[in-house]
C-alpha cells in the first residue's frame, strides 16, 4: 500500500458504503426492512419518490439496525486509527442516513465528527462537497472514497486516498496516482460461490423416478431429466441468492456463515441480483422445453422455497417440514419431466428420510450457537432448550422411513417390478446406517450443516448408496 505523506492538521473524510465498509446501507436496510417488517416492502415506492434522502431516512426508522455486524474493510479502519494518533481530525462523511451513520460511529469510537444525509438532504457528490467546503479547510483536507460519486471529493482533496474503486474511480486513479487501498479483485469466483454449485447435487434427486422405473437407459427420457436437473439448479441458485440476501443479519452472527460473498461483502448487493433474476429466466427457458407439468412443479418449488425463506424459516417444526417437502417436490418434478408414475412408496419414505436431515441441519445449527441460543439470535423458531427434542425426533423420522422401506420391499409393486425381491431387504440396513451415523456426527458437532450435500460427498455414505443401487440392479435383472 502506497500512502503518501501529509500534513498532520489536515483533517480525514471518510465515505461509508464501498469505502469503510464493504457494502451499502441502502441495500442493506431494503433487505432487512423485508426481513424485520415485510409487510412494509410496499411503502418502499410511495418513500422513492419523494426522493432518496427520504427512502433513506425511512428505512432507517423502520429497521432494527447492528452497526457491529457489518463487514467493515479492517485496513481502513487501522489506517485511519493510525492517522488519528498521530493527531489528524477524522470525520465520518456518509450519503448514508444520519441514524445510521451515527450507529457506525458509536460502534468504531473512531470519528470526531460525522455528516450524513436527513430528511431534506441526500448527502452524495457535490452536495457532500458543498458540505466539506464549507469548513475552512486552510491545509486542505484528506478524502477516502471508492465510487463515481466520489470522484469530485477525491479530485479537490490534497490528500485523496482511493479504497477498493469502482471502474470511474480506478480511471480516476491511474491519471492522478492517488494511493490505492483494498483493491477488490475476487472477479468472478465470489458470484460462483453465492450460487452454491455444491447444493446442486441435490438435485440428482429428479433422476430417481427414472431409476426406479428401470428408465435409465431411455436416452430421451434421460435427457429431459438432464434437462431437468439444469432447469432446478439455474432456479435454485437463484433462491439461494435471495436467501442469503434476506439472511445478512443472522449470517454474520454465525461463526462459519459471515464468510458468505453476501456477508462478508465480496459481491455487492445489486449484482447479487442481477445474477438471481438472470438464473430465474434461463431456468424457465429450460422449463419450457419440457413437460406443463413439470414447469407447474418449478413453480410450486419457488413459490414454496421463496415462502420458506421469507417467513417459514423462523416457524417453528413447519420449517422442517416445509424443507422435507422440498426434496420431494424435486423427485415429483423429475417424474413429471421424465413423464413417469412416482409411486407412493418413493413419496412416503422421502417425506420422513428427508424430514429426519431437515431436523439434522437445525440440530447442527442450533449446537453451533451453543448454550444461551434464542430466537433473536438464530433466525429460527427454536432454542437452545429444544436441541434434544430435535435429535429424538431426527431419529424417531429416520427409523419411520426405513419402515416404510420394509413395507414397500414386501409390497406387491416389489414383487412386479423385481425378479429377485428379497435382494430389496438389504436396502434397509444401508439405509439405516446412513440415517445413524448422520445423528450420531451431528451429535459429536461432526457433522456438515448441509446433511444432504454430506450424504453426497462422505465416501462411507457413497459406498451404502452404490451397494444399494447395486442390489437393485441385482434385483432387478437377476
Amino acid at each position: 500500500m502506497d500512502v503518501r505523506v501529509v500534513r498532520t492538521d489536515q483533517p480525514i473524510y471518510v465515505d461509508l458504503d464501498g469505502t469503510l465498509i464493504r457494502t451499502d446501507l441502502l441495500w442493506e436496510s431494503v433487505f432487512l426492512l423485508a426481513r424485520q417488517n415485510p409487510l412494509s416492502l410496499w411503502r418502499l415506492p410511495l418513500w422513492a419518490m419523494k426522493g432518496k434522502a427520504v427512502l433513506k431516512a425511512e428505512l432507517a426508522r423502520c429497521i432494527e439496525f447492528d452497526a457491529s455486524l457489518l463487514p467493515y474493510r479492517q485496513e481502513v479502519v487501522e489506517e485511519l486509527r493510525r492517522a488519528r494518533a498521530d493527531g489528524r481530525r477524522i470525520v465520518l462523511a456518509t450519503g448514508a442516513n444520519e441514524v445510521l451513520a451515527h450507529a457506525v460511529a458509536e460502534h468504531l469510537d473512531l470519528f470526531d465528527a460525522v455528516m450524513a444525509s436527513d430528511d431534506a438532504v441526500n448527502l452524495t457528490a457535490e452536495r457532500k462537497l458543498e458540505r466539506i467546503a464549507s469548513i475552512e479547510h486552510p491545509d486542505g483536507f484528506g478524502y477516502y472514497g471508492n465510487s463515481h460519486d466520489d470522484v469530485c471529493l477525491l479530485d479537490a482533496a490534497a490528500a485523496p486516498v482511493v479504497v477498493a474503486p469502482d471502474r470511474q474511480v480506478a480511471q480516476w486513479q491511474r491519471g492522478s496516482g492517488a494511493p490505492v487501498i483494498a483493491r477488490d479483485g475476487g472477479g468472478l469466483r465470489p458470484y460462483l460461490k453465492a450460487m452454491r454449485p455444491h447444493q446442486w447435487m441435490k438435485n440428482l434427486l429428479i433422476f430417481v423416478p427414472l431409476v426406479m422405473a428401470h428408465e435409465f437407459l431411455n436416452l430421451p427420457m434421460v435427457l429431459d431429466g438432464l434437462l431437468a436437473f439444469v432447469s432446478f439448479s439455474a432456479a435454485a441458485s437463484s433462491v439461494y441468492l435471495v436467501n442469503d440476501l434476506l439472511d445478512l443479519t443472522a449470517d454474520r452472527r454465525h461463526k462459519t456463515k459471515r464468510n458468505r460473498p453476501f456477508a462478508s461483502g465480496a459481491v455487492p448487493i445489486p449484482g447479487g441480483l442481477a445474477l438471481a433474476a438472470g438464473l430465474l429466466c434461463s431456468s424457465f427457458a429450460i422449463a419450457a422445453l419440457l413437460p406443463v407439468a413439470f414447469l407447474a412443479m418449478l413453480c410450486s418449488y419457488l413459490v414454496m422455497t421463496t415462502a420458506y425463506s421469507v417467513f417459514i424459516k423462523r416457524m417453528l417444526l413447519i420449517d422442517v417440514i416445509v424443507l422435507a417437502a422440498l426434496y420431494t417436490v424435486r423427485i415429483i418434478a423429475g417424474a413429471m419431466a421424465a413423464d413417469v408414475e412416482v409411486s407412493f412408496w418413493l413419496l412416503a419414505f422421502s417425506i420422513f428420510f428427508f424430514l429426519s436431515l431437515a431436523l439434522v441441519k437445525r440440530f447442527t445449527e442450533l449446537q453451533d450457537f451453543g448454550g444461551g441460543a434464542h430466537r433473536s439470535k438464530t433466525g429460527r423458531g427454536y432454542v437452545d432448550v429444544d436441541l434434544e427434542t430435535i435429535g429424538q425426533a431426527g431419529m424417531a423420522s429416520g427409523f419411520a422411513a426405513v419402515t416404510v422401506l420394509a413395507l414397500y420391499v414386501d409390497s406387491s409393486e416389489v414383487r412386479h417390478l423385481y425378479g429377485e425381491p428379497r435382494m430389496m431387504w438389504l436396502l434397509c440396513p444401508l439405509v439405516l446406517y446412513i440415517i445413524v451415523r448422520i445423528w450420531i456426527l451431528a451429535r459429536r458437532d461432526q457433522m456438515h450443516d448441509d446433511p444432504v450435500v454430506f450424504i453426497l460427498r462422505d465416501w462411507r455414505s457413497q459406498i451404502m448408496i452404490a451397494l444399494g443401487a447395486l442390489m437393485l440392479l441385482v434385483s432387478a435383472y437377476v
